[in-house]
């Protein structure tokens, strides 16, 4: 699977609809290091679709489920420690493209996984709304990568700036338009919502996880070493 990262804490969702000419206030009227990452970042999608399409044709809802789920984590994880980073240096979406090393591998870490989140959550809207629903936390991380992302450039009047609309709509960060619709969301996905089946995939995947944990905890617990009693 591709390396996944993400952010925290959302300014409004109504921050992501900055106009370009306040960004262009910011960014040199060209430039040519942001232009260089485009393409590479065009290579970079390729290479997550790909992998993405691997585990849609999986066609196992309990592999897929499990692999979702470690993949989120690791993606908010890092979209964490990216944020952090920019943050710390104060990089703003439409500043010039960044040339320090690790300022600029947290700023490729946001762009390509916010939108690697995207291309997730519309092909597996059911189990990604699972997770993502009930976890404030993430919601500010990805209204934060969004707003981040629509600053850059690097989306602007390209397909993928379309993944992102869609999936704002999709989570409910933006309203739906009057004619929106997922286009990858199949008859399965609004069958296992209810069906039976996927109910108790999710009852069994909670249970694993609580036993796990209880795993765990023994494993941390005090260890009593054994004393020989000389006779």
């Amino acid at each position: 699977m591709p390396s996944v990262c993400a952010v925290f804490l959302a300014l409004a969702a109504a921050a992501a609809t900055l106009s370009s000419a306040d960004s262009d206030a910011h960014r040199p009227r060209h430039d040519s290091n942001l232009e260089i990452y485009k393409r590479l970042f065009e290579t970079k999608r390729k290479d997550q679709l790909n992998a993405l399409k691997n585990l849609v044709e999986l066609n196992d809802i309990n592999q897929q489920y499990k692999i979702i789920d470690i993949m989120l984590k690791g993606l908010f994880k890092v979209l964490e420690d990216s944020r952090q980073v920019l943050v710390a240096a104060n990089m703003q979406p439409d500043d010039p493209f960044p040339m320090d090393d690790k300022i600029k591998e947290a700023y490729s870490h946001v762009v390509e996984n916010t939108a690697f989140f995207g291309d997730v959550a519309l092909r597996f809207p059911r189990i990604v709304h699972h997770y993502y629903d009930r976890n404030s936390d993430w919601g500010g991380l990805l209204r934060w990568g969004l707003n981040f992302c629509n600053q850059t450039g690097v989306f602007t009047g390209g397909a993928h700036q379309h993944v992102l609309t869609l999936m704002s709509q999709e989570l409910g960060i933006t309203e739906k338009a009057p004619d929106f619709t997922n286009p990858y969301r199949t008859e399965r996905d609004d069958v296992l919502h209810t069906a039976e089946a996927f109910q108790k995939i999710l009852r069994e995947e909670e249970k694993r996880r609580r036993k796990e944990e209880k795993r765990k905890e023994i494993r941390k617990g005090p260890r009593i070493s054994r004393s020989r009693t000389e006779l």
